[in-house]
């Protein structure tokens, strides 16, 4: 039965059950509603069941047509992303490379190099950098394919999710107000924020979050997070007293405010962003990328290290950390 199934037909069975409507079903695949009907009504023919309940005010999936959506939507996926992962094989690396930062911190002090380079090797590929926000997690992006990799905060220990070179590992730092006593210090340990709030992005995942701002101090005290939609939005509740946020060194290099100081923190572990993407993408253009990144940072490691051995009371993680 299935290999008088058309691909087509199963493309428009999606799209009425994504629309649960005929005319909007119709402008996916840019076809008439009739034709989008037809189909759907040849396919039951051929499944020898109902997939939709057709009133004139609704559609709805019948039990079969859920079960049938549950079990097509992940093959058809997987089918497309074959398709087109061949078609960019023979094509070779053309197109855009999209890569997905919510921060410039997280693309490290090396990624216009390694642009430059990749660039250079793949004129016909344009490399695209996308603002993921911080309203969602950035792995949103990731999986629904809005991007194809992702400069990122480490660790991700995602199932899916496959982690490339390390793009920066640094000391960390704590912003706070010009008027905060810490402001006055050299340095501070990271139970020194007492009992100020940090900074805290819900959408993002939890481990992450956890490395990068720990939620627990050296003590063993708990601190209390405030959530935070925007980085402006955290960094002027660092202005006003409201938060301290534990970043890393570079940050000045990056966004400057005249009411805020940063402060070395002592005891946190370096932290780490890194190259990341979906195992399951077998993409020329990301594997051309990852490589090329990997050539470039190799010829930064020695920088890399002495870093290291400039800060003995830093370590470096063993696993890896997370973002803001």
């Amino acid at each position: 039965m299935w290999e008088t199934i058309e691909l087509r037909e199963v493309r428009m069975f999606l799209a009425v059950a994504d629309e649960r409507h005929f005319g909007r079903a119709a402008a996916q695949p840019r076809v008439s509603q009739s034709r989008v009907s037809q189909a759907i009504k040849t396919l039951e023919v051929r499944i020898g069941g109902s997939l939709f309940d057709r009133t004139s005010r609704q559609v709805r999936l019948t039990p079969l047509g859920e079960r049938m959506l549950a079990d097509v939507r992940p093959a058809y996926d997987q089918l497309r992303h074959a398709l087109e992962q061949t078609r960019e094989r023979a094509a070779g690396i053309v197109g855009a490379l999209k890569i997905g930062v919510h921060t410039s911190l997280n693309a490290g002090p090396y990624m216009v190099e390694i642009v430059r380079a990749f660039n250079a090797r793949n004129p016909t590929c344009e490399v695209v950098m996308v603002n993921t926000g911080f309203v969602e997690s950035p792995l949103v992006s990731l999986r629904e394919g809005r991007v194809d990799l992702l400069a990122n905060r480490l660790p991700m220990d995602e199932p899916d999710i496959t982690i490339g070179p390390v793009l920066s590992r640094e000391r960390r730092a704590l912003l706070v107000s010009r008027r905060d006593p810490l402001a006055r210090q050299k340095q501070i340990t990271y139970d020194e924020i007492g009992d100020r709030a940090v900074p805290d992005l819900p959408a993002f995942p939890r481990t992450m979050m956890d490395a990068y701002i720990p939620p627990v101090t050296t003590s063993g005290r708990r601190l209390r997070r405030v959530s935070s939609r925007t980085r402006d939005e955290a960094v002027m509740r660092v202005v006003l007293g409201e938060v301290v946020h534990p970043t890393v060194e570079s940050w000045f290099e990056h966004y400057a405010h005249p009411e805020l100081v940063s402060v070395p923190i002592t005891d946190l572990p370096w932290s780490e962003t890194g190259l990341a993407w979906l195992t399951a993408i077998d993409s020329p253009r990301v594997q051309a990328f990852v490589e090329t990144a990997r050539e470039v940072l190799s010829q930064t490691e020695l920088n890399l290290s002495t870093k290291k051995a400039a800060s003995p009371s830093c370590c470096i993680v063993a696993n890896r950390t997370a973002s803001h």
